[in-house]
């Protein structure tokens, strides 16, 4: 299965001004990318080739570490990027999550806090 770089659902303007259309430019088109011309060849004429990402990640897991860290992070960044819109942001969220954050965490703030340290302190942030 041929994978390709997925493009974004937005321009590459539209996240300012928490994120810039350079810093876009550069996440999108030549991080995520690198995931991507990394992973490709790993899986060229393997078992992987005719796998969905999803059934790659889950299987190199357990059986190739290097092929689980591209394609894992490929995978993740597709999710990254609808993750985040144009005007996004705040304090609004589902209500039964809301709940859930209060009564496991105390309040928005502090699971934000967390959240936040979570990303800085561990590799590959987008899976704090």
């Amino acid at each position: 299965m041929a994978f390709t770089l997925p493009t974004l659902p937005y321009a590459y303007d539209a996240l300012a001004p928490h994120m810039s259309k350079e810093t876009l430019e550069f996440h999108h088109d030549k991080h995520h990318k690198a995931y991507l011309d990394a992973m490709t060849p790993m899986i060229e004429g393997s078992p992987y080739a005719s796998m969905s990402l999803e059934d790659i990640v889950k299987k190199s897991y357990s059986d190739n570490p290097k092929l689980f860290n591209q394609a894992g992070q490929f995978y993740n960044h597709i999710h990254f990027w609808k993750w985040m819109k144009p005007g996004g942001g705040g304090k609004k969220i589902p209500g039964k999550l809301e709940d859930q954050i209060k009564k496991d965490i105390g309040s928005f703030d502090e699971f934000r806090g967390k959240f936040i340290d979570a990303g800085k302190t561990q590799f590959g942030s987008g899976w704090a």
